[in-house]
């Protein structure tokens, strides 16, 4: 780490007493807004609370040593927790944790070898997709404790988002998210219900986590089981946090260290798995909140991992009588509040293959429940329009000089695979004309495919006995040209 970096990094944990006072009440307040999230997600990756609560204050830690981006929370993440479910479901918690250490050591893979500028092929319908799928499979989660439940537990669920939606309206100190905790456990502490509460997911912390590796046998199919799953973790937690990184580039005007925040949550998931956590990323949420509260530092990242088993520990008795109820109506006002609402709008306005990408997206996701496979169908189908979009761009017009008896080609745009056959195609190599001229002074040729079209269509043309000139290729298509079609020389290049 150079000086100026360093001295960077330091301004970033210290620049100043004031700064630091509103990075500590931040992270404070984010740890609120963080607990009832993170055990909600320990109920939908089906693992107990304490599993997530312990890997949220172990990433808080080690991401806000190592991460790239200051003020960001991240912890047990909704997004993740999704896919780790089929996997605990299928496997056990062991499998679970070998997974969160690979999906770890991936992740340093990528922030090394720089993948993070992946997310530039990553088109705005693609993360719009992926925010709304990740809001539908949020919700569809919480549908097995909409049913078969009695009546009571509908009432706590409509009075948990009523405190939600209409508390904020009056005040915002505290989050309502909170306020709708503590509402409804002491009415269902000092009213009777049938209602299933945390203590009934699992076990939460009693103490402070400790070296947890998991035991399972060194094995190919071990890696066979485990490898999918990490690297589906290691995307889509990659994907969300990168994502988060960028909404709190825009919201405090600064910049961050993408490829060293994909390193950063890699360490933090090591460590995360290696004692008794699930894989975590960014939480768009709780960082908002976190930079709204005036959380600027990394304090206010250690501080809301730190404070989260501060406040744990102590009140667990208290936490384990929440009611699931709670933790529902939480959630749903998580999938409606990440759900692009926008985006329907947008169906009618803008270009109709932006919406065929994100409803695809949208689609691939919630049928598969993996949020990399959508976002990779929607990748590829915005790389596939994208090429027929440029295709459409290249032109041959075709003139005749009936003094010299040539046959003039003009061609512009682009010509790379995707319009390569449709260039060759526009040469009537069944010309009477003695000679061709190939103007490419407005056109460019971007990779082999490309070259050899044009190598092809000359050397069909000088098989039927006509002269043939090229002129007009740039530099750069003419140094691939001389590297990869080196007879071209003879028709004047």
């Amino acid at each position: 780490m150079n000086t100026l970096s360093l001295s960077r990094y330091r301004t970033e944990w210290f620049s100043g007493i004031g700064q630091a006072r509103r990075d500590v009440l931040a992270g404070m307040v984010g740890t609120f807004a963080l607990i009832p999230e993170v055990i909600a997600f320990s109920f939908v990756a089906g693992i107990d609370p304490e599993v997530g609560l312990f890997a949220s204050f172990v990433i808080g830690i080690v991401i806000a040593i190592a991460g790239g981006r200051p003020a960001m929370i991240s912890g047990a993440a909704g997004s993740v927790a999704l896919v780790a479910a089929a996997l605990v479901h299928a496997h056990g918690l062991p499998y679970l944790l070998a997974a969160t250490v690979l999906a770890g050591v991936f992740q340093i893979v990528f922030g090394l070898l720089k993948l993070d500028v992946l997310m530039r092929f990553v088109s705005r319908s693609v993360r719009t997709g992926f925010v709304n799928a990740l809001a539908i499979l949020i919700f569809s989660a919480q549908l097995p404790q909409l049913i078969g439940v009695t009546w009571h537990s509908y009432a706590m669920i409509a009075l948990g988002l009523a405190i939600i939606y209409l508390l904020p309206r009056i005040t915002t100190a505290i989050p309502s998210p909170l306020i709708c905790i503590v509402v409804l456990t002491a009415i269902a502490a000092f009213v009777p219900m049938p209602l299933r509460v945390v203590a009934d997911l699992g076990r939460l912390p009693d103490g402070l986590p400790t070296l947890a590796l998991p035991h399972l046998p060194i094995a190919w199919e071990t890696l066979a089981i485990v490898a999918p799953y990490a690297l589906a973790m290691a995307a889509v937690g990659l994907l969300e946090s990168m994502m988060t990184a960028s909404v709190v580039d825009d919201l405090t005007e600064t910049t961050s260290a993408k490829a060293r925040e994909c390193t950063g949550l890699g360490l933090a998931n090591i460590a995360a798995g290696m004692f008794g956590g699930i894989a975590g990323c960014g939480m768009i949420g709780q960082t908002v909140g976190n930079v709204r509260y005036g959380g600027r530092g990394r304090l206010s990242t250690l501080v809301a991992g730190v404070f989260l088993l501060v406040v744990m520990v102590p009140l667990r008795p208290w936490v384990a009588q929440v009611p699931v109820a709670a933790l529902v109506a939480i959630m749903v006002m998580v999938s409606i509040s990440t759900f692009s609402w926008g985006s329907l709008r947008d169906l009618g306005r803008h270009p109709k293959v932006s919406g065929i990408v994100m409803l695809a997206t949208v689609a691939v996701t919630v049928a598969t429940h993996d949020l990399s496979a959508g976002v990779i169908v929607g990748v590829l189908l915005s790389g596939v329009f994208f090429a027929f979009k440029v295709t459409r761009l290249m032109d041959v017009a075709v003139e005749y000089d009936a003094a010299t008896d040539t046959r003039l080609y003009h061609v512009s745009g682009q010509i790379f695979f995707a319009s390569a056959d449709i260039f060759a195609d526009r040469f009537d190599l069944r010309d009477t004309a003695r000679r061709a001229r190939i103007d490419l002074t407005h056109a460019h040729l971007w990779d082999i495919t490309a070259v050899g079209a044009l190598e092809d269509v000359v050397s069909k043309m000088r098989r039927h006995a006509m002269t043939v000139e090229v002129v007009g290729l740039n530099e750069a298509s003419a140094i691939l040209v001389d590297r990869h079609a080196p007879l071209m020389r003879e028709v004047g290049i």
